[in-house]
């Protein structure tokens, strides 16, 4: 039957969402995106009978009755059209301006997983699939992984406090920005470094050596088995075909330098869909959710043969008073007062975490100088989250002299989606009462 997004049905994505719904090859298989992880169910089979025929060809009679026709379904996506272009534009631009490697945007519903809007740049025109490249090819959302920097310290430390290894209140001496010892070398902050911090101030003023104290606090096994429950090395089961489950090392693997290098969000790596479903999990109270782009198959009549299945509601990721604490108190910190200032707006109260992460070099030890990928998570509004939106920029162009960082770069693009996606959704909503009563 075909695919189509959930609320703009008659108006066509076209490349706007290139890596969802992907392409299929001269025969009608799916190559890519939805086309090939639903190939069989949107192709249906052929069925087949086998007649006795005379010597004109005229079947006499049925000799065998293999299987009968079975019609392809249809897939409505979670893709909303108009939230895909407002992503993609914003991203673009931004891409663009930084003259940057590549770029991510995502979009989605904090208490379902559904993903609104998913970008991947560069991308390609899909009625002509076949001059692209493999690097336009490529859904970077689900199958690239990298060390995510600050946007790890969160989750390790909402874990800390709820295991009671660190409380609220609590003052950690962040060493002044210089922090030495036996096993584990030297850690550093980005700019300024810092006295005492509390639990909130570390996130707000996302000190490295302040989560990196935290780290040692909790231990390895604490450590992995928290970003284990933020779903962390393992794959999503996002409904999209060639996910990656990132790197965490089990602990047995890990060193001195481990516990004080993963909770600021290094020697890990993930994939922005991971990322997407953590940030959405602390949005949802602690719940889990399960991250999809199709919302239901429908038959030829229009009737739903299935519908995306929500988690159990009563389990939890995370404590929820800990996940609450953290997008309201320590998350709003950062836009209000912190790294993510440029994600600010004024109608509604953002919440978030910047990141930026050196790229580490390919086939040797150690990173790239200059070489960068800059991050920004965010969601609103604060007292009840209807989005969570990631923006994530590769190797922007350090020689523009414009900055490479995720609160430079990706959080202005980022408040950008959500004020337009929020708008546009309020004026929908706005519109559907009112027919509604009109109808009445």
């Amino acid at each position: 039957v075909g695919i189509q997004s959930d609320w703009e049905r008659h108006y066509p994505m076209g490349p706007l969402a290139t890596h969802i719904v992907g392409f299929t090859s001269g025969d009608n298989r799916g190559l890519e995106g939805v086309e090939l992880a639903y190939n069989k169910d949107l192709a249906g089979s052929a069925g087949r009978n086998i007649f006795v025929a005379d010597a004109f060809r005229r079947p006499i009679r049925l000799r065998e009755h293999e299987a009968d026709v079975i019609d392809g379904v249809g897939i409505i996506l979670t893709i909303d059209a108009t939230i895909q272009e407002f992503a993609r534009e914003a991203l673009l631009e931004q891409y663009k301006n930084y003259r940057a490697e590549s770029a991510m945007a995502i979009v989605a519903e904090p208490k379902t997983g559904a993903i609104l809007a998913l970008v991947s740049l560069p991308d390609y025109d899909p009625a002509n699939f076949n001059t692209a490249d493999a690097n336009s090819l490529r859904n970077r959302v689900i199958t690239d992984q990298f060390e995510p920097g600050s946007l790890i310290k969160p989750m390790v430390m909402g874990a800390a406090i709820e295991d009671g290894i660190v409380s609220l209140k609590e003052k950690i001496f962040c060493e002044n920005g210089n922090y030495c010892g036996k096993g584990f070398g030297c850690i550093s902050e980005y700019k300024n470094g810092f006295g005492y911090l509390t639990p909130k101030e570390i996130l707000v003023n996302s000190s490295n050596i302040g989560m990196a104290k935290v780290g040692q606090k909790m231990g390895k096994e604490k450590i992995y088995q928290a970003l284990r429950n933020f779903g962390f090395g393992k794959e999503t089961g996002v409904d999209l075909p060639g996910e990656v489950s990132g790197l965490l090392w089990p602990p047995k693997k890990w060193t001195g330098y481990s516990v004080t290098r993963i909770p600021f969000g290094q020697e890990v790596t993930v994939t922005a869909i991971q990322l997407v479903r953590a940030f959405c999990i602390l949005a949802n109270g602690g719940h889990p959710v399960n991250m999809h782009v199709v919302k239901a198959v429908v038959d030829n009549e229009g009737s739903i043969v299935k519908l995306t299945q929500a988690p159990p509601p009563l389990a939890y990721c995370i404590d929820p008073k800990v996940a609450k604490w953290l997008v309201s108190e320590a998350m709003v910190g950062v836009v209000n007062d912190g790294t993510g200032k440029r994600a600010k707006l004024k109608k509604w109260q953002v919440f978030g975490k910047s990141g930026t992460a050196n790229i580490a070099k390919a086939g040797e030890r150690g990173y790239a100088e200059h070489q960068y990928i800059a991050s920004f998570i965010a969601g609103a509004p604060v007292e009840d989250p209807q989005l969570i939106v990631l923006v994530s920029v590769r190797r922007p162009d350090m020689t523009l002299g414009k900055g490479y960082t995720g609160g430079a770069i990706s959080a202005p693009v980022a408040g950008k989606i959500i004020e337009k996606t929020l708008t546009y959704l309020e004026n929908r909503q706005g519109s559907q009462k009112n027919y509604l009563a009109a109808a009445k």
